[in-house]
C-alpha cells in the first residue's frame, strides 16, 4: 500500500498506459482522478478504481486549474500528477500537416506543461509531490510519427526543467519512456487492420521478444511516483525491452545469421 492516503490525477486515463496505471496505483491504495475526453472510458475506469471521472480538453488553457480544482475539492489535494494523454496521426513528415503538428503537440507536449502549471503551486507549498511523463522512445530516436515524436522530446525536456526548478521545494518529476505497448490507441487499431501480424512482426526488434504492455508502464510509473523513489529526480526511464539498447537483428545480419 505504497499510496495510502495519495491522491492521484491522470490524463488519458480511460484507455490503456493511462487504465492501467489508475488501477495499479488504486490497488496500491491511491484515490484516483481518471481524466480522459471522452466520458465513457473515464467513468468506466473511476467504476473499478471507485475515483472520480473528470472530462476535459485538456489542451484547453484553463483546463489544468478546473480539473486541479475538482479533484482536489473531491479527493483532498494531489500528491501524483501522470502526465500520459498524449495525439498522434501522421507517420511521416511529407503526410503531416500544420493542423496536425499543432493538435499533435498541444496534447501531447503543451497539455503536459499546463497540468503541471497547475498542480505545482499547491504541490510546492506543501512541500511535497511528484509528477510522472509518459514520454517514449520516439523522443529519443526516429520510429516515424515526426510531430509525436517531437512532443515525446519536449516532454523529456519539461521533465528536466520541473525537476531542476521544484526539486528544492520537495516535489519530483521524471520520465517514463515506453517502446511500442499493445493499446487500442487508433493509431495502432488502424495498423492491426492492415497488417493483424504487426505485433509479432515487431516483436523481432526487442531482445526481450515481444512488444509491451499497459501494465509494464504502470510498473515503471508506480516506481517514479512512490517514496522509495525519493532520491530519483530529473530521471528518464526507458522501458523498451532493449529496443533502443542496441539492434540484434543487425548483428544478426553481421554475423551472417549464425550465432
Amino acid at each position: 500500500m505504497r499510496f495510502d492516503g495519495h491522491v492521484a490525477l491522470i490524463t488519458g486515463g480511460g484507455r490503456g498506459i493511462g487504465r492501467a496505471t489508475a488501477l495499479r496505483l488504486a490497488r496500491e491504495g491511491a484515490a484516483i482522478a481518471v481524466v480522459d475526453r471522452d466520458a465513457e472510458p473515464a467513468q468506466a475506469v473511476a467504476r473499478e478504481v471507485g475515483g472520480l471521472a473528470l472530462v476535459a480538453d485538456i489542451a484547453a488553457d484553463d483546463a489544468g486549474p478546473r480539473l486541479v480544482a475538482e479533484a482536489e475539492r473531491a479527493l483532498g489535494p494531489l500528491d501524483l500528477l501522470v502526465n500520459n494523454a498524449a495525439h498522434a496521426t501522421k507517420s511521416s513528415l511529407v503526410a503531416t500537416e500544420p493542423a496536425d503538428w499543432d493538435s499533435e503537440l498541444a496534447v501531447t507536449l503543451r497539455a503536459a506543461w499546463l497540468m503541471a502549471r497547475a498542480v505545482l503551486p499547491g504541490m510546492a507549498a506543501r512541500g511535497r509531490g511528484a509528477i510522472v511523463n509518459v514520454a517514449s522512445v520516439n523522443g529519443i530516436m526516429a520510429f516515424g510519427n515526426p510531430a509525436y515524436s517531437a512532443a515525446k522530446a519536449g516532454l523529456l525536456s519539461l521533465t528536466r526543467s520541473i525537476a531542476v526548478e521544484y526539486g528544492p521545494h520537495g516535489v519530483r518529476c521524471n520520465a517514463v519512456s515506453p517502446g511500442s505497448i499493445r493499446t487500442e490507441h487508433p493509431s495502432w487499431q488502424e495498423r492491426l487492420a492492415h497488417d493483424p501480424t504487426i505485433f509479432e512482426k515487431l516483436a523481432r526488434w526487442y531482445p526481450v521478444g515481444r512488444v509491451g504492455t499497459p501494465e509494464d508502464i504502470a510498473a515503471c510509473i508506480a516506481f517514479l511516483a512512490a517514496d522509495e523513489a525519493a532520491f530519483v529526480n530529473g530521471a528518464n526511464l526507458v522501458a523498451d525491452g532493449g529496443l533502443t539498447t542496441g539492434m540484434g537483428l543487425f548483428m544478426d545480419e553481421l554475423r551472417g545469421g549464425a550465432n
